[in-house]
């Protein structure tokens, strides 16, 4: 398994020193990003030529992991930069150049985020509420709403995607915005139970317009498996998948440290409780089992292998396993050092919030099933 580690661990103990802070107040996590941006954290899978690390996405979603293990909302927040970077990776590994400006961004320190998921689309990448429309000229206005939309104060560059209704057949079409174009307005409504610091805010396009230079794609309304559509998917569900490994590791590492530290009226150690041993080896054999899936999709989409279809239930069923096995995991934890547990300032009652926002990422418990039924016994007619 990879165990790359590109971030100092000085770095990562100031991290876990604010994540409390950026919980209880709300609070975008800035500091994070200005010491993560300085360390070189936006240019990890950045070509070296192009003064990057050059990591594929086997060793960014160990980098994640760690991350995660420190401040779980900043590695979910950050995270999607890097799954932008990633998935120019896959498609320049595929052939492919139309990402070459997500590189060029990222080699600059620009922070890239996403404008995808929309209020009652759960179709994702494959259909879009927002109106792409065209201006003639090979650029597009985007008007519409999109929600989560993680590192909303922050970003530099956004990624915008619509539909366009005005040929024979709609299509779909992804561009970026950078701040400077204007038209993009963020509420102020995110006020969640766990993964506060990354400020997931629904977002406004207002007739955004994106120039032809900056349109990268424009794809059939529907599933595809173009590309851009795999590099990601692909970046998503594994780096996504990677924060919740962390979390789940962080987990067991404070239930271990608690137990370690207890003793029973008698004297016994409650490390020598077979319930706790039990508990706690079932629960590193859990993480340990969604650990190494994670390991071994992003190693093959790095060597390029090929899955065919069943790439895409091997993705979402993966990420889907981990968030489920995370999320007991944490509860597991937290059962078995007890009452203090569930003080609302301690680390284990944050990581069981954080730990319930993989349930609502992409793909979702249910559509992983939908997708992995229709692998097995074709579409429903």
């Amino acid at each position: 398994m990879s165990t790359a580690n590109p971030i100092p661990a000085d770095l990562l103990e100031r991290m876990a020193a604010r994540a409390p802070g950026y919980d209880a107040a709300n609070a975008f996590c800035a500091e994070d990003l200005d010491e993560l941006r300085a360390a070189g954290w936006l240019r990890l899978g950045v070509p070296t030529e192009q003064g990057g690390q050059d990591l594929g996405l086997r060793d960014t979603a160990a980098a994640q992991r760690t991350l995660a293990r420190a401040a779980p909302a900043t590695a979910l927040g950050l995270g999607m930069h890097q799954v932008w970077v990633q998935a120019a990776r896959s498609v320049r590994a595929r052939g492919g150049s139309f990402l070459q400006v997500v590189t060029d961004h990222a080699a600059d320190d620009h922070l890239l985020a996403f404008g995808v998921s929309e209020p009652g689309n759960d179709a994702v990448l494959f259909d879009s509420l927002t109106t792409a429309e065209p201006d003639g000229a090979g650029g597009y206005r985007f008007t519409g709403t999109k929600v989560s939309t993680s590192l909303a104060p922050a970003w530099d560059v956004l990624s915008v995607f619509g539909k366009d209704t005005t040929g024979p057949e709609p299509v779909l079409v992804h561009g970026f915005t950078v701040r400077s174009d204007g038209g993009v307005t963020h509420r102020d409504d995110w006020d969640t139970l766990g993964m506060r610091a990354t400020q997931s805010r629904t977002t406004v396009l207002d007739g955004v317009h994106v120039p032809a230079d900056r349109i990268v794609r424009v794809l059939p309304v529907g599933p595809n498996q173009d590309p851009l559509t795999f590099g990601v998917f692909a970046a998503f569900e594994l780096l996504v998948a990677s924060v919740y490994v962390g979390i789940a590791e962080r987990a067991v590492e404070l239930a271990v440290a608690a137990v370690r530290d207890r003793t029973a009226l008698d004297g016994t150690p409650r490390s020598a409780d077979p319930d706790v041993r039990r508990a706690l080896a079932d629960a590193q054999g859990a993480v340990d089992a969604v650990a190494l899936q994670v390991d071994a999709l992003a190693r093959d989409v790095d060597d390029l292998v090929d899955h065919g279809s069943r790439w895409f239930p091997l993705l979402v069923g993966t990420k889907a396993r981990t968030v489920d096995t995370a999320q007991r995991v944490v509860d597991e934890a937290v059962r078995v050092v007890g009452g203090s547990a569930y003080r609302a300032g301690g680390e284990l009652a944050r990581l069981s919030r954080d730990v319930r926002a993989g349930q609502y990422h992409p793909s979702t418990r249910d559509s992983a099933a939908r997708t992995i039924a229709a692998a097995l016994l074709g579409p429903v007619r």
